[in-house]
């Protein structure tokens, strides 16, 4: 029955279209990203504390300069920067493979840097003075080590050594390895005559409000797991927990006995704290409103040390991009339990998972992001194939219906009752579904929402190529008939812009079309409003998803190309091949027969 399908699709246009309005309100484009001046006062242990007042907002408190320090190059196939003798602080990193934007020259992204610069980020590892010592016993963010070695670099580890007034030495090796993790190895040797006890830390922290995308797909904060539990914190989560700044006491604690690992996350960036597995310690969060510092620590137990005695401590330091195979592998060969969920894989982790698992493999073998979304999407329809095929043979078991349908309206005129108890056991018999023509499309809801947190979460769609002015599947398409998709000797409007989601690209073009043609695989609806919606809607759509990332708006031009082909040949494989062309006169004649006829000119007066 013709106008039963054309209900169905409405009804799953209607849906599809609620869950895009409903993914701009809860997903909107990112905001530009606001500088934020900060202080760069230090609250670590080891440290004098941060001024008790609070400073006045938009000021910062006065604080003496961290005094300059030697350093020790750091050189890695991914990674270059420094280390400060200043503490032995990691605080200088830049990652080689990636770029701030796409433009020529454009800079390698900088993930930490020093106190004194902008938005400091750093870590910094020592250890907390207990029974016998003084806090200048021990070495901590302060204290200027001597440096054993010269460039660290994979298999070149560095050696840092210092001897406290107490006879104790402690000695301090550095290795990396070829991706993105540092191996912070701690000793102390109690040449004393006394025994003490002493704790290592290792600390990450961060001046200031990080530039943030502000954007509910993304996880941007804190992130940690304690004992195969994971947990999320936004900034604004460790504020409301903030420190006393008199007192120095962390905000909050987790006690961990197993495994876990504890640090921040960006969009696409990451620096965690790993300790040794399957031992206990301890996870810290804290914020010093009066430094505006950020921190996540590890303390792994306290050790209680004979004299003439000695005791190591290690803890792991990853610095680098989320890449989900480099992540898996220090899950997988390293050791580090649930490491990959530090990529937020959202709601729809069930799908999102393997989703990007099956599109990294297609990727390696072809070696084009936008093809292997190609090859996803095929790959997605092949295994929703049988329900597809059952749907569009009830669409068409539902044409072959028609006269039947026909002769019952005539039996139960205005007998609404009658007409739906005569209808439903007309489907009862014949084994038909009315509602079927709805499933492909309500399929594709939860695939969507999952590919799409896919293509902008992870890193490997981040400035990853199609063909031709498509370099960023992860961006919208930046083309734009506002200069004739740049034949015209002026530029596009920005991505973002409202006159880029006005002047729309050619990937929001095909999508309408491809929309279109679908919607002509079935004759026009005979209801005047339902022929409106039909009319609209794919136009609609275009421009909804012209914001889109560029990878999303190819995977729904391909996933419309192929459900076009696939219900063309079961509806033709059931004697209903469409006529489309005569459906797309049809719907002129329709429309041309619903305007009103212009109104006769009034006969003047004799």
């Amino acid at each position: 029955m013709e106008e039963q399908n054309n209900k169905n699709l409405i009804l799953a246009m209607v849906l599809s279209a609620a869950v895009m309005i409903t993914w701009f309100v809860l997903f909107p484009p990112p905001e530009p990203p606001v500088t934020s001046t900060v202080p760069t006062s230090e609250l670590l242990p080891g440290t004098a504390t941060a001024p008790a007042a609070e400073p006045a907002p938009g000021t910062t408190p006065a604080v003496e300069p961290v005094p300059q320090a030697p350093r020790l190059t750091i050189d890695t196939p991914k990674l270059a920067g420094s280390i400060s003798l200043l503490g032995g602080r990691i605080d200088d990193l830049s990652l080689k493979g990636y770029r701030e934007t796409l433009e020529p020259g454009s800079e390698t992204v900088r993930l930490l840097s020093p106190v004194g610069e902008n938005l400091a980020y750093y870590s910094v590892f020592g250890w907390l003075p207990g029974t016998g010592l003084e806090t200048d016993d021990v070495p901590g963010a302060m204290t200027e080590w001597t440096a054993t070695g010269g460039e660290l670099s994979p298999g070149a580890p560095v050696t840092l050594t210092w001897t406290s007034p107490k006879g104790l030495t402690f000695t301090r090796e550095i290795a990396v390895d070829e991706d993105y993790m540092f191996t912070v190895t701690d000793r102390v040797q109690n040449s004393s005559d006394a025994s003490v006890t002493l704790q290592p830390y290792g600390i990450i922290a961060r001046h200031g409000l990080p530039q943030l995308q502000n954007i509910f797909v993304v996880h941007e904060g804190a992130i940690q797991r304690a004992d195969g539990k994971l947990t999320e914190s936004d900034y604004s989560d460790l504020t409301e927990f903030a420190v006393n700044p008199n007192e120095g006491l962390p905000a909050e604690v987790t006690e961990a006995t197993t495994d876990g690992w504890i640090g921040f996350t960006d969009h696409y960036w990451m620096t965690t704290l790993v300790p040794e597995q399957g031992k206990p310690y301890k996870q810290v969060l804290k914020y010093v409103p009066t430094s505006g510092i950020y921190q996540a620590e590890v303390r792994p137990p306290a050790i209680a040390l004979a004299a003439g005695a000695e005791a190591s401590s290690t803890i792991q330091l990853f610095a680098g991009a989320k890449e989900w195979a480099t992540i898996r592998a220090y899950e997988i060969e390293g050791g580090i339990p649930g490491f990959l969920d530090s990529i937020d894989w959202g709601w729809f982790y069930f799908l999102t998972k393997p989703i990007f698992a099956v599109l990294h493999w297609l990727n390696a073998m072809i070696g084009n992001m936008g093809l292997a979304i190609i090859a996803l999407t095929f790959f997605l329809k092949f295994l929703v194939l049988p329900l597809a095929y059952k749907s569009y043979v009830s669409m068409a078991r539902m044409k072959e219906l028609q006269p039947e349908m026909e002769a019952i309206k005539e039996r139960a005129g205005d007998d609404r009752q009658k007409l739906q108890r005569e209808m439903m056991e007309l489907y009862k018999t014949r084994k038909v579904n009315p509602a079927a023509g709805c499933l492909p499309i309500l399929i594709q809801i939860p695939i969507f929402f999952a590919l799409y947190k896919v293509i902008f979460v992870t890193i490997e769609l981040r400035h990853a190529p199609f063909f031709g002015w498509l370099r960023d599947l992860s961006a919208p398409d930046p083309s734009s008939i506002y200069n004739f998709f740049g034949l015209l000797p002026w530029d596009a409007p920005a991505t973002g812009s409202i006159l880029h989601l006005v002047f729309i690209g050619v990937l929001p073009i095909l999508l309408g079309i491809t929309m279109w043609l679908q919607q002509k695989l079935n004759p026009a609806p005979t209801d005047p409003v339902q022929q409106q919606i039909f009319a609209w809607m794919p136009w609609v759509f275009m421009f909804m998803l012209g914001g889109f990332a560029s990878g999303l708006v190819v995977y729904w031009i391909t996933n419309n190309t192929i459900t076009f082909i696939q219900q063309y040949l079961i509806m033709w494989s059931h004697g209903k091949r469409p006529d489309i062309f005569g459906n797309i006169r049809e719907a002129r004649a329709a429309r041309a027969a619903a305007k009103p006829a212009p109104a006769e000119p009034k006969k003047g007066k004799k």
